[in-house]
């Protein structure tokens, strides 16, 4: 079960945290991967280098997502390299602390783009293919925020719950060609992107006291359940939302 031999995955934002642990884990099931992140960098040298001692067979692209032609940027070294994505997971996201009053124009473009407008764009291009081959895996990656936002993440919880909602619209879409959608909402996870906030005590127990299971989870608690919604065997699940939150969203 869950062999992904003969199956190509392209994971957005895939350098570090979250996206790095869902790469590594289709990796080691077999999946031919496609990193991206927005530029050549050390944590992106990093992961080709465990995809390299793994013996997997990799790749890389490189976009900023933000930009209007991201996304045709992703698709085109796509194809440069003669891959065509069965699995996609739109991971790639910004997410900005502001109080909603003080957030400008350039920070509500920045995630609005990055997180919505070029995921979209990103299906538009990828689909298709899927559906032609009759099989295709989108997974959306949301979060807790969609049911509990952040008092200081208005448009990061808005962009992702705009996403879900690609998602119920397509899996309905395309449930008659083989491709489903799936959106996997994770909850509070320690990655370099929140390891600033999190490094006060304070803070830190704050944000475990509002988790039932009382700890915050690690990239790795995402990789069973992506793993899962990339393979043949959830053929029967589509348009579904599963949060991984230690109990959180509930």
């Amino acid at each position: 079960m869950f062999d992904l031999h003969g199956k190509t995955a392209l994971v957005t934002g895939s350098s570090r945290g979250i996206g790095r642990a869902i790469l590594l884990a289709l990796a080691e099931q077999g999946a031919d991967v496609i990193m991206h992140c927005r530029k050549p960098c050390a944590a992106a040298e990093e992961t080709l280098t465990i995809l390299k001692r793994m013996g997997a067979r990799h790749y890389a692209v490189y976009a900023d997502l933000s930009d209007r032609d991201g996304a045709n940027g992703v698709y085109s070294q796509v194809q440069k390299l003669g891959l065509s994505a069965g699995i996609l997971f739109l991971n790639a996201s910004v997410e900005l602390r502001r109080r909603w009053t003080d957030i400008t124009d350039e920070e509500f473009d920045l995630q609005i783009n990055t997180n919505f407008r070029s995921s979209v764009k990103l299906l538009q291009l990828f689909v298709p293919e899927m559906q032609a081959r009759g099989w295709g895996r989108v997974i959306t990656v949301g979060s807790v925020q969609q049911k509990k936002p952040h008092e200081e993440m208005l448009i990061y919880a808005a962009s992702k719950m705009a996403l879900y909602n690609v998602c119920l619209s397509l899996s309905n879409i395309l449930a008659g060609d083989g491709v489903t959608v799936n959106n996997l909402a994770p909850g509070a996870i320690r990655t370099d992107r929140n390891s600033e906030a999190l490094s006060d005590p304070a803070y830190d127990q704050r944000v475990r006291n509002l988790i039932p299971m009382k700890y915050i989870g690690q990239p790795c608690d995402l990789a069973g359940i992506a793993v899962y919604l990339a393979s043949e065997e959830s053929r029967y699940m589509t348009g579904q939302n599963i949060f991984v939150d230690g109990g959180k969203g509930f």
